[in-house]
């Protein structure tokens, strides 16, 4: 006789594009970190991570004015010397590629210490994982920047190499050589999304998502480290919201600068007031102020 299996009781997580959990799995156990790089960077197949190394902070870039909702300081090195930028954006800015750029740079020019050759200089990639849309007209959520001739793409120059990820616009895919990439995208954005969770089993069968899970399980945090995390979360939401009410109020006013721009060239062309509020939807006051 047969018994139907018996489904999991659900459990609680942390969302691990938090600062709090984002650090605890990428920032604390470098075989994970190994892993997410090989899945998400276009490494080639025969120059993938065999081994990483944390930087210590006086050895990495240094990125000012991030937001205090980005998180910079997971920066590694390989066992050939290249060096990975990786951060968890929660917000866009407009500011933010050239912030990167920055980093990704001062990564790289610090390498060359006193007497030593250009030749030993090593590629830099930075990665950005962006929890918002920054490209709405495309439908690619995979962003792969490099330095290339602009006349023969096919001809590029090592050194710096970026790769922008739209997490929103991610939706998993049943491609078997992306496979790893699908399951670590998916952690970040299905992870913590609701108060307690049953996680598929795609995620818990492979063994560095099923560590990561474990790690950002909501009992592995004490409870001053689950009082930040909430008040950062907080935070974040609030910025957010800012922000977008910021946005809106700015579209509404250049409508209706438009507006106004229109009306005073009906109004210039002896359209009557009522003909042009009609038309423009501004009221007969603002008309009169024009």
């Amino acid at each position: 006789m047969t018994h139907p299996q018996q489904q999991r009781p659900p459990k609680r997580y942390l969302d691990p594009k938090v600062d709090l959990a984002f650090k605890r799995v990428f920032g604390e156990h470098a075989n994970l970190l190994k892993s997410f790089l090989n899945a998400l960077l276009p490494l080639p197949a025969d120059g993938l991570i065999d081994s990483l190394e944390y930087l210590t902070p006086e050895q990495a870039p240094q990125i000012p004015g991030l937001s205090k909702f980005s998180i910079v300081d997971v920066k590694c090195t390989d066992q050939q010397g290249r060096i990975f930028i990786v951060e968890m954006q929660m917000m866009w800015s407009a500011s933010f590629e050239q912030r990167m750029v920055f980093g990704a740079s001062q990564a790289y020019v610090k390498q060359l210490k006193a007497g030593q050759r250009y030749s030993e200089l090593r590629p830099v990639y930075a990665l950005a994982i962006i929890n918002s849309i920054f490209l709405p007209q495309q439908r690619d959520f995979y962003h792969h920047y490099k330095i290339v001739n602009v006349e023969q793409p096919q001809q590029t120059l090592k050194g710096l190499e970026f790769v922008f990820i739209e997490l929103p616009k991610f939706t998993p895919e049943d491609r078997a050589e992306k496979r790893l990439q699908t399951l670590w995208l998916r952690f970040l954005r299905e992870v913590g999304a609701e108060p307690a969770q049953i996680i598929d089993s795609a995620l818990t069968d492979d063994h560095d998502i099923a560590e990561a899970l474990h790690l950002v399980e909501q009992s592995a945090f004490s409870e001053a480290e689950l009082d930040s995390y909430h008040t950062a979360l907080d935070r974040a939401r609030i910025e957010i919201s800012v922000l977008a009410d910021a946005k809106a109020e700015g579209m509404a006013e250049g409508e209706r600068a438009k507006a106004r721009t229109i009306a005073s060239a009906l109004l210039a062309e002896g359209a009557s007031l009522e003909r042009v509020a009609a038309l423009t939807g501004l009221s007969l006051d603002d008309l009169r102020a024009l």
